[in-house]
């Protein structure tokens, strides 16, 4: 029996970003350089393929510090720490590695500044994920307010509207921190905001792709966890840009088949913590049940890498 016909659109980019590169280098470095275990604060990037390929070679990821031996090396993931993390880590002598995405760490700094020019700051963001706390926590309780929705932003009570400032976690949906970021400077016309968008330059371009696609599509496939903010929201941009129905895949072997009852074009996208084999794995799976015809789409090309910590590139 002939199997159905399915065009595959493979959106790219998609799949590792510098950022997530860099911090999985990290986690393998410090293996090679100190050996088991290397602990890991909060999994390093929010992909669990990831997670446990590093846990095969040694490393041990927990939550907190005080669940790392005295003098133990240990590694801070992608998404950055609140600063009493590093500082509980020096008391206790770990040999701290911080891979938090410079994109993150400049967010970071931008917080800084507006907290010593004396601006309350606004953080656009969703709630518990792990670099808002990161990032809530590199000032005194207080200094930030986060908002994640236009009702929060109506309900702002700000004692010195001329000494606001916003920043925003990046990996946000880019038109819907647009909507936010609008709402503040028409309620806020004085605020401040970053030099150069805070959302980074991989969730944008991933989100670029998927739209880029969404239309032409009957259904698309992120591939990428269901913790993974920019992999969530490129589900989201898919719905939002016309595609009829779009879904998040962790990895092949859960595939919902049903899904793709009708579907002749599907649109395959990775968000930014998902390696390529994930997706090689998803494509591989549908050769299995259909006969597949593959076309790229593919909205720019990425040249972005940072560099290790020193204590790793020597």
């Amino acid at each position: 029996m002939a199997k159905p016909e399915l065009t595959l659109l493979l959106a790219s980019p998609r799949g590792f970003c510098a950022g997530v590169d860099r911090a999985i280098q990290i986690v393998e470095r410090a293996l090679e350089r100190f050996g088991a275990p290397v602990y890991v604060r909060h999994e390093i990037v929010h992909n669990r393929f990831v997670v446990e390929e590093l846990e095969r070679k040694g490393a041990v990821f927990i939550e907190e510090v005080d669940e790392v031996p005295e003098g133990a090396p240990i590694v801070f993931s992608a998404h950055g720490v609140p600063k009493s993390v590093p500082i509980e880590a020096e008391r206790r002598n770990l040999q701290a590695l911080d891979a938090t995405c410079p994109l993150v760490s400049k967010v970071h700094r931008e917080a800084e500044r507006h907290f010593e020019q004396g601006r309350q700051i606004v953080l656009i963001g969703h709630a518990g994920h792990p670099e808002v706390v990161g990032t809530m926590g590199q000032l005194p309780k207080g200094a930030v307010v986060l908002v994640g929705t236009l009702a929060e932003i109506d309900k702002l009570e700000i004692e010195n509207p001329a000494k606001l400032a916003y920043i925003t976690q990046t990996t946000l949906s880019v038109d819907d921190a647009a909507t936010m970021v609008g709402a503040l400077r028409e309620r806020y016309p004085e605020i401040c905001g970053p030099k150069k968008d805070d959302i980074c330059y991989a969730t944008t371009n991933r989100q670029q792709a998927v739209k880029a696609v969404a239309q032409q599509c009957d259904a698309l496939f992120v591939i990428g966890a269901p913790n993974s903010s920019n992999s969530v929201r490129l589900v989201e941009v898919a719905l939002q840009n016309g595609c009829p129905k779009a879904t998040l895949i962790p990895r092949a072997s859960m595939i919902d088949w049903t899904f793709l009852e009708g579907v002749r074009r599907l649109g395959i996208a990775a968000g930014a913590s998902a390696p390529e084999v994930l997706t090689q794995e998803v494509v591989s799976a549908c050769c299995e049940r259909f006969e597949v015809d593959v076309e790229h789409v593919t909205v720019t090309e990425e040249d972005v890498t940072f560099n290790l910590p020193r204590a790793l590139s020597a």
